[in-house]
C-alpha cells in the first residue's frame, strides 16, 4: 500500500514516514500543496495524510483533488484543534481529523483503522490456495503459520495476488512498492522478487512466482497439486 504524507513541517515528515515505513507502508512526501497534486497525478494512492497549513495555500483546498473519485481515503493531520476547524475538515471531506501532536504508534493505528472501514477500494484479505495476505496489517501466513516479509516482499506479493492469473508488469511492481524518493537499484525489483520466492518456498507454499521474461512476473490463481 502506498501512502501520501502532505507536511511542511521538515521533523515531523521524516517521523511520520519512518513509523509508516516500519509499518509496511510505502510513503511520498509533499512539502507543498503543488508537490501534492504532481505525486497524485502520477501515483495510485490508498491514504493520504493532510496538513492544513502549507506554505502555498490551504490544504483543505486539496481534499477533492486528493480523493479522487471519492474512494482515497484522507486524514487530517494538523495542530487547528478549534471545533470549527475539525468540523470543516471533516465535513469537506476528510475521514478522520488528527490534533498535532500526535503519537506515532496513535497515527498508524488511526490509518490502519480507516483502511479497515468497509467500502474502500481493496479487499482486506487476499487469499490462494493455503495463502493468506491481510492488507491491512500487513501480514502474511501459510496454513495459518505467519511468515515474516520485509516491505517490500509483502507489496509484491500483495499486487501478485490481486492479479492471480493475470501477468503483472515490472513497472506496476516497482510503483506500489517504492515511493519517489527510494533509491531503487536496477535490480532492486529482481532482488526483492527472490527474497519472496525464497521465504514462501521455505515456509512450504505451493505457489510459484512465474517470471515471464521481459514483461513481469504472475501468481497461479491455484495452488498446484
Amino acid at each position: 500500500m502506498r501512502v501520501l504524507l502532505v507536511e511542511d513541517h521538515p521533523p515531523l515528515a521524516e517521523a511520520v514516514c519512518d513509523a509508516l515505513r516500519r509499518a509496511g507502508f510505502a510513503v511520498d512526501h509533499a512539502a507543498t500543496a503543488a508537490d501534492a497534486r504532481d505525486m497524485a497525478a502520477l501515483a495510485d494512492y490508498t491514504l493520504v495524510l493532510l496538513d492544513l497549513g502549507l506554505p502555498d495555500g490551504d490544504g483543505a483546498l486539496l481534499l477533492p483533488v486528493l480523493r479522487d473519485d471519492g474512494r482515497v481515503p484522507v486524514i487530517v493531520l494538523t495542530a487547528r484543534d478549534q471545533l470549527a476547524d475539525r468540523l470543516a475538515g471533516l465535513d469537506g471531506g476528510a475521514d478522520d481529523y488528527v490534533v498535532k501532536p500526535v503519537e506515532m504508534p496513535e497515527l498508524v493505528a488511526r490509518c490502519r483503522a480507516i483502511l479497515r472501514r468497509p467500502g474502500d477500494r481493496s479487499d482486506k484479505i487476499l487469499r490462494i490456495g493455503p495463502l493468506a495476505l491481510d492488507t491491512v496489517a500487513r501480514s502474511v501466513n501459510v496454513d495459518g503459520e505467519p511468515l515474516i516479509l520485509g516491505r517490500r516482499e509483502t507489496g509484491v506479493l500483495e499486487q501478485l495476488m490481486r492479479a492471480a492469473g493475470r501477468v503483472v508488469s515490472r513497472q506496476m511492481l516497482e510503483e506500489a512498492i517504492y515511493g519517489f524518493d527510494d533509491e531503487v537499484g536496477p535490480n532492486a525489483l529482481e532482488a526483492a522478487v527472490s527474497r519472496l520466492r525464497r521465504a514462501l518456498d521455505a515456509a512450504g507454499s505451493p505457489l510459484p512466482i512465474v517470471t515471464v521474461r521481459g514483461v513481469g512476473y504472475m501468481l497461479p490463481r491455484e495452488a498446484a497439486g
